[in-house]
């Protein structure tokens, strides 16, 4: 752990990402307050269902979980980063077929690759649950390109987690909702001897279960914005640093 002694987050110790899943339509929106603040994130996408629409019920709301089309991915996650999802967003663990996973993660890899126009490198795990494996990790580390992925696991802590391929965010936005601002403002305050990470991942869709939380969390984005303690990148820039 000798790099952790170092600066690593460009000349910083604190590093702050997000990361949401599905590449729905409410993702414009998103994008445009993590602009207004300097914020970075990281979409993860089924590029087997691009375009597609749909509707979830979440708390008894209907929503809309509508995908964004093939042709405006480029533009309109620019400056941020794509990252895999799978192509079909099938429970990966259940898939008894080692050649199915890896297939699942690397088309959808190299179709979203070859839309944003840079290598995808990135992934998160589709589904709720138990939604990945020492066993389905392992194949992915080594049969595809991808250099981390992320779980649906929280750990409350700034402490990067030790298995990048396994990887377990900070907060979880619309689970962790109360200790958003409260966790946020531990992190401001924290002097960080060693790299730390603020990571929050989440669905843009979940925030029109409860409409008021859109401003309620640009809120949340100025008050993160614009510290210059603090690294603001994507996943991979983020991760890639803590390998």
């Amino acid at each position: 752990m000798e790099a952790y002694k170092k600066k690593i987050f460009g000349g910083k110790n604190k590093a702050l990402t997000f990361s949401y899943d599905d590449g729905v339509t409410q993702d414009v929106r998103l994008i445009e307050i993590f602009n207004k603040y300097g914020l970075r994130a990281t979409f993860n996408l089924n590029s087997g269902l691009l375009g597609k629409s749909g509707e979830l019920v979440r708390e008894g709301v209907k929503i809309s979980h509508d995908k964004n089309k093939a042709e405006d991915i480029k533009y309109i996650y620019e400056g941020h980063e794509v990252a895999a999802h799978t192509l079909t967003h099938p429970s990966l663990p259940k898939i008894k077929d080692d050649g199915e996973v890896i297939r699942q993660v690397e088309e959808d890899r190299q179709r979203l690759s070859e839309l944003v126009g840079y290598e995808v490198l990135g992934m998160a795990y589709p589904g709720g649950g138990v939604n990945c494996d020492g066993r389905v990790a392992e194949l992915i580390k080594n049969n595809t390109p991808i250099k981390y992925a992320r779980t649906i696991g929280v750990t409350h802590s700034f402490e990067p987690y030790g298995d990048v391929y396994q990887y377990k965010g900070t907060l979880y936005h619309h689970g962790d909702w109360e200790k958003l601002f409260e966790t946020g403002q531990r992190f401001l305050e924290l002097e960080a001897d060693t790299p730390q990470v603020f990571y929050i991942w989440g669905h843009a869709y979940e925030f029109d279960i409860y409409p008021e939380r859109w401003a309620i969390f640009e809120e949340f984005c100025r008050m993160m914005g614009g510290r210059s303690d603090i690294f603001y990148g994507t996943n991979v820039e983020i991760l890639g640093k803590t390998n």
